[in-house]
């Protein structure tokens, strides 16, 4: 593993400018410095620079530590600025700075149609906001929902007008969630809106691109040739993904099977692919290659075929950083030149955060980057813990050498994100990678000859063959018991701990220094260290969590580390709402489900936990009025009953309210208001988020 030492950094001068540029887009978004600081501190570094350039050699030498500090900040700046700049929020005409109610939309759609479960989607770009016979230019992207079961007139560059309110982006508030409302931001979107048919209006107007086009069209006819040859429904959606990366059709259960199992990597389009593109390719430009008069030509076809191939696999971070890393690398062959790969890696990432430093959260964007930086560094030495003469089990070796070694810096950031290791990641690898290879390299070949219709079909049913193999294989892999370790927790602390405790411990075992060995102890104590404290203190804890989930009620009763949950029964099998709403949450909290809790009673709608009386009110019910009314602590309610709260105080005191994701909205307003007349504490789960009540 090669040492940080001052000859590293000085065969990667990019590293140290792309460390900087880093940390000034991660200080922009969390601290949003102003726009005026940003500049003035950017003007001053860069005139600071010019002027460092103007001094005498003398005085440039002796103050260029000084001027590296300084190029540094000059990153740093940029990095807040690039930050700044690619946030939606800032620019001048922002729709969120002009929108109300009472506006109506202009907007084009800015991609084909996407089908969804019980709707259809597409991204569209606002234009106009008209309000009160005037016409106001803005700019923002927002989410429309179609209507699904209605044939729609519309297509990618369609100009609609509609006066239906736009809706926020949210989250759904639930404790360990996914950020979406972060997510969308990061694209440009802040609003989304449900339309039916009659209430949106086509101009007739079209705003489409004459390269974009050519990209859709031939993903559509790409598409089309896949669905021609392959029959079964499920071996051609995996074709689709593995090829342009096309994953509307995917079945959700396949794609957990290959995340369970370690190798959703495939699904995913990424430096795999373009490392295959760019063999094959190489392979094709051989002879200009040889030719000296020509070898430019076969440099501008192996690139051109690279970020070709990345557009229509839908220009995703991770495709993108490998065509960008690709393209340095064959640019630096051409120039007989063979930079560090290390400097290669930080120039692609520089450009890509360049181009949107938003990928910087990107999780695609962080696994490429560990996969290719931890295989660089490890798989050599890894590779030479054996010595194997046979060649045919040496290359088997070398296929287990590159996948182990890519895991040592992928597996800390897995687990933060996805809470899960695969424990026979190799098994699955070992098949699944040479295995996709092939069928990628078939497919190209099925799109090439599917003008010759014999020919094509035989190549759709070999490509189907193998695709059912390489399914059933990762599906019995998945089914082992111990396939799996789900459920793991890490802070973003520990993670960096982790990656202390690698990069320390594999430079102790091949170099044998002990400073390398004190370091990987401190961290590998520090992580044990954190771990240990996260979990005395969820051991500790006593909740009752109302969750946010949409037309469903959920309630868990905390004890420890383990829970009863409380709401649907839909909820208790594993679906997209449990794992997307609950299951964040009890990974968070580390709980396990039981069927007893100490201190738990329910009877009917009514919930004793601890010291709290609960009741769960989801339907209509009557009650006496008391003179002597009992406390309720928690009125929890759910679904769609009648009553009203003024009476409802006549029989109970009532300490707090919550509303859950079941109630309608239009009722939730009345009781709010009545809530505020009353003087009780009312809790809006669908605006608020998920309601946790501590007990201890």
């Amino acid at each position: 593993m090669a040492r940080f030492s001052t000859s590293f950094w000085k065969k990667t001068p990019f590293l140290k400018l792309l460390l900087a540029l880093v940390a000034g887009i991660l200080v922009q978004w969390h601290f949003q410095w102003p726009i005026r600081f940003i500049i003035t501190a950017l003007v001053t570094t860069v005139l600071l620079a010019i002027l460092f350039f103007l001094l005498p050699f003398f005085w440039r030498y002796t103050l260029q530590l000084v001027n590296g500090i300084n190029i540094q900040l000059i990153m740093f700046s940029l990095g807040c600025l690039l930050s700044w700049h690619h946030d939606i929020r800032h620019t001048p005409d922002f729709i969120g700075d002009y929108y109300n109610e009472n506006t109506a939309v202009v907007a084009v759609l800015d991609e084909p149609l996407v089908a969804k479960t019980k709707s259809m989607k597409a991204n569209a770009k606002v234009q106009y906001l008209i309000r009160n016979d005037s016409i106001i230019p803005v700019k923002g992207n927002i989410i429309i929902y179609f209507k699904k079961d209605t044939a729609l007139q519309v297509a990618y560059g369609t100009q609609i007008i509609f006066n239906k309110s736009l809706q926020p982006i949210k989250n759904s508030g639930n404790p360990g969630g996914f950020d979406y409302k972060r997510y969308c931001l990061f694209q440009g979107i802040t609003h989304q809106v449900y339309l039916k048919p009659y209430e949106f209006e086509a101009t007739g107007k079209r705003y489409t691109s004459t390269f974009r086009n050519f990209i859709y069209e031939t993903r559509s006819k790409v598409l089309q040739i896949l669905r021609t040859n392959i029959q079964s429904k499920k071996e051609l959606s995996l074709a689709e993904a593995l090829l342009i990366g096309y994953k509307n059709d995917l079945d959700q259960s396949l794609v957990q099977s290959y995340t369970n199992t370690g190798v959703v990597h495939i699904i995913a389009i990424s430096g795999l692919h373009l490392g295959l593109i760019y063999w094959l390719l190489s392979l094709l430009c051989r002879p200009l290659q040889k030719n000296k008069k020509l070898k430019w030509l076969g440099t501008v076809i192996i690139i051109a075929g690279l970020w070709l191939f990345s557009l229509l696999a839908g220009a995703h971070p991770s495709i993108l950083r490998s065509a960008v890393m690709f393209s340095c690398i064959v640019l630096g062959e051409s120039l007989s030149k063979r930079p560090s790969i290390f400097n290669t890696l930080a120039v692609s990432a520089f450009i890509l955060l360049c181009i949107n430093p938003y990928w910087l959260w990107n999780v695609g964007f962080q696994l490429s980057y560990a996969a290719v930086v931890s295989i660089v560094i490890f798989m050599r030495p890894i590779y030479n813990w054996f010595y194997i003469k046979n060649k045919v089990l040496d290359f088997i070796w070398k296929l287990n050498a590159v996948t182990i070694s890519a895991q040592i810096f992928t597996v800390p950031i897995s687990i933060y994100h996805f809470h899960q290791f695969p424990n026979l990641f190799l098994l699955t690898n070992f098949v699944a990678v040479p295995l996709a290879s092939i069928i990628l390299l078939g497919e190209i070949l099925l799109c090439i000859f599917s003008f010759w219709q014999g020919l094509a079909l035989v190549i759709g049913k070999l490509l189907s063959l193998l695709i059912w193999t390489l399914n059933s294989y990762i599906e019995r892999i998945e089914a082992i018991r111990f396939s799996l370790w789900d459920g793991m927790q890490i802070s973003i602390w520990q993670t960096i701990l982790l990656f202390g405790f690698a990069i320390a411990g594999i430079n102790w075992l091949m170099h044998k220094s002990s400073k390398s060995l004190l370091i990987s102890l401190l961290a590998l104590t520090g992580f044990i260290f954190l771990r240990t404290t996260s979990i005395r203190k969820t051991q500790l804890q006593e909740k009752i969590i109302v969750y946010n989930v949409p037309q469903k009620t959920a309630i868990d009763f905390v004890d420890g580390r383990n829970y009863r949950f409380v709401g649907d029964s839909s909820l208790l099998t594993e679906g997209f709402e449990r794992n997307f709403h609950l299951k964040p949450s009890r990974i968070l909290y580390r709980m396990n489900p039981v069927n007893q809790l100490p201190f738990f009673t329910q009877q009917g709608h009514w919930i004793a936990y601890r010291h709290k009386k609960i009741l769960l009110l989801d339907q209509t019910l009557f009650f006496v009025k008391n003179n002597h009314p009992p406390t309720i602590d928690l009125l929890i309610v759910s679904k769609n009953p009648k009553f009203y709260l003024n009476h409802l105080v006549q029989s109970f005191h009532i300490k707090q309210v919550v509303f859950d994701g079941a109630v309608p909205e239009w009722k939730i307003q009345y009781w709010k208001k009545d809530c505020d007349v009353l003087g009780i504490p009312w809790h809006d789960v669908n605006t608020e988020g998920a309601f946790v009540m501590n007990l201890n």
